[in-house]
């Protein structure tokens, strides 16, 4: 059963709540997974969305978020696409160094990069792709095989 959808949202880091429930809700597989999984797909996601919008996008009502979702037996696929510039994934500062800790952000790709089994970014580091494996039965994090759509985008 395989299932993809896209859409777009305003530049509004009040909107991010309702998008998770959105993608959620039109997950079959999310709904029937572990708790934990449909958790760390909860907070991969709004960390995602919150960074598209925030540092992304700088705020900007003007701008707009894409999301484009496609579920398969074996993963669940997220990928977050700003209008922002970009940046370089491999600059930031490690979130448990010293500096790091006393940092007031910085943590949410720390998350993601825990909470999923893979986060990728594009060249240009305005789109992140979460993926979430699932082991046979489609309820959790678990398969080694590869999604094509992430493959073509460089691992951070």
């Amino acid at each position: 059963m395989d299932r993809q959808f896209d859409f777009e949202l305003p530049n509004d880091i009040a909107g991010v709540a309702s998008a998770v429930e959105f993608i959620l809700l039109r997950c079959e597989t999310c709904r029937v997974m572990a708790p934990t999984h449909q958790f760390n797909v909860r907070v991969s996601l709004a960390e995602a969305l919150s960074n598209a919008m925030i540092y992304g996008n700088r705020s900007d009502p003007g701008k707009q978020v894409r999301v484009e979702v496609s579920i398969n037996r074996t993963a669940l696929w997220i990928r977050i696409s700003d209008q922002g510039d970009g940046f370089d994934p491999s600059k930031l500062p490690d979130p448990l160094s010293e500096e790091g800790v006393e940092r007031d952000c910085g943590r949410g790709i720390f998350l993601m990069r825990n909470l999923m089994d893979e986060v990728y970014y594009n060249e240009q580091g305005n789109a992140v792709t979460l993926v979430l494996r699932f082991p046979e039965g489609g309820s959790g994090a678990g398969s080694s095989e590869a999604l094509p759509e992430a493959r073509h985008e460089a691992s951070a």
